[in-house]
């Protein structure tokens, strides 16, 4: 079982900037494939970005990309999602996801085993 905890997130006004962190534990965390998804109110999860094992393997979302940097620290089994120049249609709650599979389609939702609780970001305009 792994454990993701979500950390980051806020209030901020339009063009601002927020790092957000995700914790995992329970397995050999250079094994896990990590993301980030969010979803808004009344809208459907959607995937912003998402890194490899080894983090030489960066995704990420049309509408993120130029902004957002995804990164992971494999010495303190923590990811990182820095989002600059935010936007007021960011906000949304951001999730962070983790699986142990040899591989998976980082872009859907549906094959991420772990997930944390959420954290909530509202850009203000």
């Amino acid at each position: 079982q792994v454990q993701v905890v979500e950390s980051g997130g806020g209030l901020v006004q339009a063009g601002a900037s927020l790092r957000l962190s995700c914790a995992a534990s329970g397995r050999t965390f250079t094994r896990l494939h990590m993301a980030w998804f969010r979803q808004a109110p009344g809208k459907e999860r959607e995937f912003v970005a998402g890194v490899g094992w080894t983090a030489s393997a960066t995704y990420y979302a049309d509408s993120v990309k130029g902004r957002f940097t995804i990164s992971r620290d494999n010495a303190k089994n923590t990811v990182y999602l820095q989002m600059n120049s935010l936007k007021p249609e960011d906000t949304a709650v951001y999730y962070c996801a983790a699986d142990d599979a040899n591989w998976i389609n980082y872009y859907s939702s549906v094959p991420w085993t772990y997930w944390g609780q959420g954290t909530q970001v509202t850009v203000s305009s």
